[in-house]
């Protein structure tokens, strides 16, 4: 099998986005919950993530949501996140808290309602100009309830419209990442539900498109790294957003339930040419924290991404291979599992003392003092939150 010190330059520069709703209250359709410490501003959202990356190396960008983040001046914005050592990544649209958009934002029937999550996609884009950020991720709250209910081939058709619209505006340097999910809000139909209609809407639009894969937006048993595959060999996979979920749409901490599928996830991204700096492939999260402390849960995120995609280096590519070309079957999975069950929590401890990090980031933040300071001193205002 293959030795941690043989892949341990492959982990140098590995990149995680987080995003900066995780540092804000969250919750379920019953209840969001406060919690001492949430931050109350954009600004304190990027304190906490710089945290983050300085205690774990991993995680250099913020991706903002708009207009949860909204700023009178985002240039400033992204100076501040610079002086704090991270820097401002992914631009979020958000077209599912205007009543406006009650039957469909870029679907809607109606063209004046278009036309304004057009525009709100266009102030996307100038912000993006502003923060240097190279990503417009759009995820579309859009379907119907009920059959009969809307025209489920004209609200392609308006879709497909709407985004080419969009994308017209985008830069030579920037890119559109078209995220799906099969379900919720919208239950008989929903306009993006599924890899393959995000892949046919991008792929309509040029090579400056692409697909955002959500880890939990599949229905129960998908094998999702089949999909990562596909969208590698079709040169479409243009980010993830990493969480885990037991059941729907859970935004939980990547590989809680399940950290054997994000191994082969990440296996599967090493295979088909998506890791690594110059792949084009952005790692994110976009997970919530509505009872663990938000600092912390993004901690253990990145390191579960960064263990797993350790362990996926590990696997035996030539050994792997052979033992497929043979029709081995169960040596083949025997080297697969091998990689899989290797415990590299040492060699990672180790590896991140050598680079000035600490062993153990977590404990290392817990001790640091950082969480009791900020909920001294983040006392009154309104906490952010994404409702």
């Amino acid at each position: 099998m293959t030795t941690f010190s043989a892949i341990s330059a492959q982990l140098e520069g590995q990149a995680i986005e987080v995003p900066s709703w995780a540092y804000g209250n969250s919750g379920t359709r019953f209840k969001v919950f406060g919690s001492p410490g949430t931050p109350r501003t954009v600004e304190e959202k990027i304190a906490d993530a710089a945290k983050v990356h300085e205690f774990t190396g991993l995680a250099p960008l913020v991706s903002l949501h708009i207009p949860w983040d909204q700023v009178d001046d985002f240039a400033a914005l992204r100076r501040y996140a610079e002086d704090l050592g991270t820097g401002l990544g992914t631009i979020n649209s958000n077209t599912f808290q205007d009543d406006d958009y009650k039957l469909g934002a870029l679907t809607h029937a109606d063209p004046r309602i278009r036309q304004k999550a057009i525009d709100h996609h266009f102030a996307c884009i100038d912000v993006m100009d502003q923060t240097g950020s190279r990503d417009l991720k759009v995820w579309l709250a859009e379907g119907t309830n009920y059959p009969g209910q809307g025209d489920i081939r004209g609200r392609q058709d308006r879709l497909a419209e709407s985004l080419a619209t969009i994308y017209d505006r985008i830069g030579d340097d920037q890119r559109l990442v078209l995220e799906y999910k099969f379900f919720e809000p919208a239950f008989y139909h929903t306009d993006v539900p599924d890899w393959g209609t995000s892949y046919v809407q991008v792929n309509a639009l040029g090579d400056k498109a692409y697909v955002c894969l959500d880890t939990g937006h599949h229905a129960p048993g998908t094998n999702i790294e089949f999909i990562v595959a596909q969208l590698l060999r079709l040169g479409k996979l243009g980010s993830f957003d990493f969480n885990s979920r037991f059941y729907a749409d859970d935004d939980l901490i990547v590989g809680a339930a399940d950290p054997y599928q994000l191994f082969r996830i990440l296996y599967e991204v090493i295979r088909g040419g998506g890791y690594g700096p110059d792949s084009g492939v952005a790692f994110m999260l976009d997970q919530c924290h509505n009872i663990e402390k938000k600092i912390p849960g993004q901690i253990r995120s990145v390191l579960n991404v960064q263990e797993m995609t350790a362990r996926a280096l590990l696997v035996d590519a030539g050994a792997l291979d052979k033992a497929q070309r043979d029709g081995d079957v169960l040596l083949a999975n025997e080297i697969f599992m091998d990689a899989f069950y290797t415990d590299v929590r040492a060699d990672l401890a180790a590896w991140r003392e050598e680079r000035g990090l600490p062993a153990n980031p977590l404990k290392a933040y817990l001790a640091s003092g950082y969480q009791e300071q900020i909920e001294a001193d983040r006392v009154g205002g309104t906490q952010a939150g994404w409702n």
